[in-house]
């Protein structure tokens, strides 16, 4: 994995957050370019996607919504890092984890027909959600990808209106069944006429992404890609 451009704000953040430990497994120090010691490096197993026109990401959602680009960061793999790092992100009221790997990803997106986007929109949480958990994961992930691609980020184009139950031991209908109605447009004049970046942390079967893309395409003109930071097998 070669050192990245944010070298020096990731220096900066394991300082303040973590010292001296590796931001993933909290028991070893971080390498001198990034923030994850070597052994928690190792566990993470890129996907380059966004090097490639087909990729698996896209192909989960061929004949269901159409998406100009998709891709993942990482593949999510179970007892990794990543896994480490998104329980951090979700659970630990760690969104400075998101911010963080937004901008890995971003920098890596800058390389690539990304660059096209015009907006992110972060995949939104129930007002209830949002309250208990305090912040929205994905707003985190945003923020750092919109630092780095240097486009706009609309938090409220896009909302929740169902306090949906869990997508755990659903299958792939059952998801989208389960969210099918629970977003809504709440700014169609902003994104009227432009290409969207879809972001979200983990993909598996893409149901809740399908969701909020299907809505936001019922506005005139707009265009849809995904980004993820990892993506785990479909079910």
């Amino acid at each position: 994995m070669s050192t990245l451009p944010i070298s020096k704000l990731w220096a900066d953040f394991t300082n303040i957050f973590f010292p001296d430990l590796c931001i993933a497994c909290r028991n070893r120090p971080p390498q001198p370019s990034i923030p994850i010691c070597v052994t928690c490096e190792n566990s993470l197993s890129l996907t380059n996607f966004h090097e490639h026109e087909e990729n698996d990401l896209l192909e989960r959602f061929w004949g269901r919504v159409p998406i100009k680009y998709g891709a993942a960061l990482f593949y999510f793999q179970k007892n990794s890092a990543i896994q480490e790092l998104f329980h951090q992100l979700k659970y630990n009221n760690n969104p400075k984890i998101g911010v963080l790997l937004g901008e890995w990803y971003g920098y890596e997106l800058r390389k690539s027909h990304f660059m096209e986007i015009d907006a992110i929109i972060p995949v939104p949480l129930h007002p209830k959600k949002l309250h208990l958990r305090g912040y929205n994961q994905s707003d985190s992930i945003a923020q750092g990808l919109g630092k780095a691609l240097q486009k706009p980020i609309y938090t409220k184009a896009l909302v929740r209106i169902e306090n949906t139950e869990t997508q755990t031991k659903k299958t792939r209908m059952e998801r989208f069944d389960n969210v099918k109605n629970a977003f809504q447009v709440n700014e169609p004049n902003l994104i009227k006429g432009k290409h969207l970046l879809i972001v979200d942390d983990v993909l598996t079967t893409g149901a809740t992404i399908e969701a909020c893309a299907l809505k936001l395409l019922e506005i005139e003109g707009v265009t849809i890609s995904i980004a993820t930071i990892a993506i785990g097998q479909s079910s």
